[in-house]
């Protein structure tokens, strides 16, 4: 009952309430579509396919390329042509990547790939920046932290789904599921109104000038590159706290056998556990406490959980750093979008999201790269080196964010806030 009251209080009205609900809705059902194919896909590839290991890699890792650069350009076309039109281009694609499981072909499927990572980058590009929109600007951390449950949940729940319907009707039934989700969630998009509530620009308090960017006020000018220059610190935060999930990704399960006690997933269960309850319950404090001062404890925090990692020698102590790891990791990325948001002008917040959003994939594509060789430097036997580097890194990326988005100095004239 909480969350629910918590997430009615998140916007100021009804119109944006309809809009909230129905962003985070549609957003679900294209992640849940997307969560269903990553546990079958590999034995698809492996199975039905008969290709090897290099193809399933290079079949599952085609959508970061897609979503690297999709995320900046459908920011920039989110805020040319609406949020709402950029999302809804994301859910078709993303469907029509369902379609394209069905092509008997490993090729067919790496361009299925594609597209899903041009239709989920476009999707959830269009779906923060519309979110901050609709937000109250007291309320934006937790608005942002509400909303990301909707990619969490659905790629979680949307596994689970994927596994039941191929038990129940083989590949051809997660294909359609796949397919059908996304254009269920682009039915919803249709009817949501696009709705902004204005604002007449008034000056951020001296308590909230905290979180406002060492580069000042807003911008409104300067260098207009496919990554705004406004992203480029917070994003090497967020980056570097994803490069420790792409670690854990890969390597968790390899870690614990080598210990000796295994049960990999069950620490997979504990980090998404932490992250979806930490999520719900202190989705409000970057706005709080300020952004700034919660990106930092929570890239200190998940650095801490992979150190724990490292050298945790038994199973409790290793599904403790799993939770801490979550814990930590859940508030990372809402505290740095306000950073993001609060650093530019309300025209510009699609391109800078679309930017910021973009180190996700860096840092999530370079983990397990990033990871492996340090492990193959001692033949199998470097699994704690491995996380030890990736915990060092996220601290040091909450360290850069720190530093990197200084208060604004006293007597300095106050943003404004539109």
């Amino acid at each position: 009952m909480s969350s629910l009251r918590r997430l009615r209080a998140i916007p100021s009205g009804r119109p944006e309430l309809a809009a909230f609900t129905g962003v985070f809705a549609a957003t679900l059902l294209c992640f849940l579509a997307i969560g269903a194919v990553l546990p079958t896909l590999p034995k698809y590839v492996k199975g039905p396919m008969g290709a090897g290991d290099v193809a399933v890699g290079i079949v599952m890792g085609a959508f970061a390329l897609t979503a690297l650069i999709g995320r900046p350009v459908g920011g920039r076309l989110a805020d040319r042509f609406g949020r709402k039109v950029v999302l809804g281009a994301g859910l078709a694609i993303a469907a029509a990547s369902g379609l394209l499981l069905f092509l008997p072909s490993v090729a067919g499927l790496i361009v299925a790939r594609f597209a899903v990572g041009l239709g989920e980058g476009w999707v959830f590009t269009a779906g923060v920046t519309w979110i901050v929109d609709i937000a109250p600007d007291r309320r934006r951390g937790q608005a942002i932290g509400i909303y990301g449950l909707s990619i969490w949940a659905g790629l979680t729940f949307g596994a689970m789904l994927g596994v039941g319907a191929q038990a129940l009707g083989g590949y051809d039934a997660v294909w359609i599921f796949a397919t059908v989700l996304p254009l269920i969630g682009l039915l919803v998009a249709c009817i949501v109104p696009e709705h902004r509530t204005a604002r007449a620009a008034q000056p951020v308090p001296a308590a909230e000038t905290a979180q406002v960017a060492a580069f000042g006020t807003p911008s409104t000018t300067g260098r207009r590159g496919l990554i705004p220059r406004e992203t480029i610190r917070p994003g090497i935060a967020l980056g570097l706290g994803n490069l420790g999930y792409g670690t854990m990704g890969a390597f968790v399960v390899l870690l614990l056998d080598w210990r000796g006690f295994g049960h990999g997933a069950t620490a997979f269960v504990a980090f998404t556990g932490s992250l979806l309850l930490t999520r719900i319950g202190l989705s409000p404090l970057p706005d709080r406490i300020g952004a700034r001062v919660t990106a930092l404890g929570s890239g200190i925090v998940e650095g801490l959980g992979l150190l724990g990692l490292a050298v945790a020698h038994s199973l409790p102590a290793a599904l403790a750093a799993s939770a801490l790891m979550g814990a930590g990791m859940s508030m990372l990325f809402p505290a740095l979008a306000i950073l993001v948001v609060d650093g530019v002008s309300p025209e510009r917040r699609g391109a800078a999201m679309g930017g910021f959003t973009a180190f996700f994939d860096i840092g999530f594509g370079l983990g397990a790269p990033f990871a492996g060789i340090i492990v193959s430097l001692g033949e199998g036997n470097h699994y704690p080196t491995a996380f030890a580097v990736a915990g060092a890194l996220c601290i040091l990326g909450a360290l850069i964010g720190w530093r990197g988005t200084q208060p604004a100095p006293t007597g300095a004239p106050a943003p404004m806030r539109a």
